[in-house]
């Protein structure tokens, strides 16, 4: 029960609005001492963890190397490859990344897209300036912010969606692990089969909103 202390201070720590990584620290090590274990020997497991998830440190060099590019030019270069295409749309490229994004996590490439390397400067800009170009002009306050609102949530649902095909994503083992303790053997590639129809009705559901929100942006903007 002792161990539990950890969790009591990661919430004195977010409630005083501490510094968050200073506080995760603090609790695993005071987890671990409770534990039994010495500071050493903590220490020696978040070296661990760190070097069996080096992924974790991929997020360091991808974001510098996303505002270099944008510094250079990202979202104007973006936009004007859009207004170039015209039978581009909002919803268009919208469904046409939401594929892409299932597919892609569906693989296990989770990383490969996201927030802040892939919506932020890329996505957003480009469905902004097909919009804007459907339109006939600017897209007012309003309607930018739908765009970008839009733009975020079609990255979480194909990420959602998609990353329960993957064998081994957390999800999926800890289901099967979660079954195990109750004596029910699931096979993790059975629970990926299953994930295929919720990622197709997801997407079926998603693009008819997609296409509905393109619609409905035109029409407001010519309306205005």
């Amino acid at each position: 029960m002792l161990t539990l202390l950890g969790v009591l201070v990661v919430v004195l720590g977010f409630a005083l609005r501490f510094n968050p990584l200073l506080v995760v620290i603090a609790a695993a090590m005071t987890a671990g001492l409770a534990a039994g274990l010495s500071p050493i020997e903590v220490l020696t497991v978040f070296g661990k963890a760190f070097r069996t998830n080096r992924y974790v440190s991929v997020a360091w060099l991808v974001l510098p190397a996303v505002g270099v590019l944008e510094r250079a030019g990202l979202k104007e270069q973006a936009r004007a490859t859009i207004l170039r295409l015209k039978a581009a749309s909002a919803g268009r490229i919208l469904i046409a990344y939401l594929a892409l994004r299932q597919l892609s996590a569906a693989l296990g490439l989770t990383q490969a897209a996201g927030q802040a390397q892939t919506v932020r400067p890329l996505l957003a800009p480009m469905t902004e300036a097909a919009a804007e170009a459907r339109a006939g002009g600017a897209l007012s306050e309003n309607s930018r912010e739908r765009v970008r609102a839009m733009s975020a949530a079609t990255d979480n649902v194909g990420l959602f969606f998609g990353e329960d095909i993957f064998l081994a994503i957390g999800s999926i083992l800890l289901i099967v692990g979660f079954l195990d303790q109750s004596g029910l053997t699931v096979e993790p590639l059975a629970l990926s089969i299953w994930a295929i129809p919720s990622a197709l009705a997801a997407f079926v559901v998603h693009g008819a909103r997609l296409l509905l929100f393109d619609r409905g942006l035109v029409k407001d903007e010519v309306g205005e």
